[in-house]
């Protein structure tokens, strides 16, 4: 028998990361020369804070480079309760808190603990394509539930409701949304909640992007929508967008008692604790004044508003716009069936693999995240390279007959 056949069911479950796959395609035409402009990447392109660089050569220069319990170091679990009650009105105590090698690492924790074989999971689409694989490999059956353009990406309470049945046991929810930068107000939030708690249900609240929102919207979690969803609710988070510490590693999560108890026994076998140095930048992070993660939301807010105003200039293309996050999703299915030379243009990824070839332009196939209409475009970029490969999209659409 050939080796692949021998590999476990649940690995052969899960799809490759397109992103990932689109984002290496166009480092590699980099390195060879070739002037691309990715839209690809989900990270700020700014350096972290020099103070949180400093608190980790501190905890160098201090020999901090042994184990950590496998829940994390106690003092960064307390700085994580005081951002929760500071941020989000919520009070945990540090044994809810569990510390994990980035938010991924959380939410595979959070779906491992809870999913047993055939438990149904809800998840809104368009969604980060990483959810539906982890639910796959944890052995549940991912149940997508389409949110209309007319409503901003965002699910309504009817359409949760329809999709909820006796197998249905968690529902994923995301706000700010990746890849549509949906940002549900406090009053939909609630209504969700609500639903949730007649069909008694858990929910995984991936709230990673809570400090990127723009305009008059404001940030609500799910957990503090009543004292029953706090109770149900498993809320993720981490440091590596807000504070653009993505290759640091370090997530986190705030659980029941009984959640995070079987999360740390599980975490305590298959990790142990998160890098120790990462761990004691993070209480910095955490603890310190923000003026840093102010003015990179300002920046990005600069580069949301320039990127919405070229692309309405755009024929061929438009987006819904983003109220938060890094992201956009650009609506190209108007061109499905147009060519480019003798390529023809027949889905989102076929998009994605002739802009690329034809243009110098790395997009993320809306395939992805469950919605093949659309392409994603990042604006975790300079201005100038945005601008740019806004222009030759366009340009690219012009083309096509």
């Amino acid at each position: 028998m050939d080796v692949k056949e021998k590999l476990a069911r649940r690995i052969r479950a899960i799809s490759p990361s397109l992103t990932l796959a689109i984002s290496a395609r166009a480092k590699t035409m980099k390195e060879a020369g070739e002037d691309v402009i990715s839209f690809g990447a989900g990270e700020p392109d700014f350096n972290t804070p020099e103070h949180i660089i400093e608190a980790a050569k501190t905890a160098l220069d201090r020999g901090y480079t042994k184990y950590t319990p496998s829940a994390g170091l106690l003092e960064l679990r307390r700085a994580v309760c005081r951002k929760f009650l500071r941020d989000n009105g919520l009070e945990y105590e540090s044994s809810q808190i569990i510390i994990s090698n980035g938010a991924k690492h959380s939410i595979f924790n959070v779906c491992y603990a809870l999913l047993d074989e055939g438990d149904e999971v809800i998840i809104p689409a368009p969604y980060w394509l990483t959810y539906p694989e982890v639910v796959k490999a944890c052995g549940g059956v991912p149940v997508t539930v389409r949110a209309s353009k007319r409503t901003g990406f965002k699910i309504t309470p009817e359409q949760l409701k329809a999709a909820i049945t006796p197998k249905t046991k968690l529902f994923i929810f995301n706000s700010p949304c990746n890849p549509t930068g949906a940002v549900y107000s406090e009053r939909e939030v609630r209504d969700l909640a609500e639903v949730c708690e007649a069909a008694d249900l858990l929910v995984l609240s991936d709230e990673i992007y809570e400090k990127l929102i723009y305009g008059e919207r404001k940030h609500f979690s799910f957990a503090a929508s009543s004292d029953w969803a706090k109770e149900h609710t498993v809320t993720v988070n981490g440091v590596s967008k807000t504070y653009a510490m993505t290759g640091w590693r370090v997530g986190y999560l705030a659980a029941p008692h009984p959640i995070a108890k079987a999360i740390d026994s599980f975490q305590s076998h298959a990790t142990s604790g998160a890098n120790s140095i990462a761990q004691y930048a993070a209480i910095t992070a955490l603890s310190a004044p923000e003026a840093a993660v102010e003015e990179m939301v300002a920046r990005f807010a600069r580069r949301r508003l320039a990127m919405i105003e070229r692309i309405s200039d755009m024929q061929g293309a438009y987006c819904i716009i983003p109220d938060g996050a890094f992201y956009a999703m650009l609506v190209v299915n108007g061109v499905y069936g147009k060519k480019f030379g003798s390529r023809e243009i027949t889905d989102s990824v076929s998009f994605a693999e002739i802009l690329l070839d034809a243009a110098k332009v790395a997009v993320v196939p809306g395939a992805a995240f469950g919605a093949d209409d659309c392409v994603r475009l990042s604006y975790s970029l300079s201005m100038r390279d945005m601008l740019e490969g806004l222009d030759r999209i366009d340009a690219f659409l012009q083309s096509l007959r």
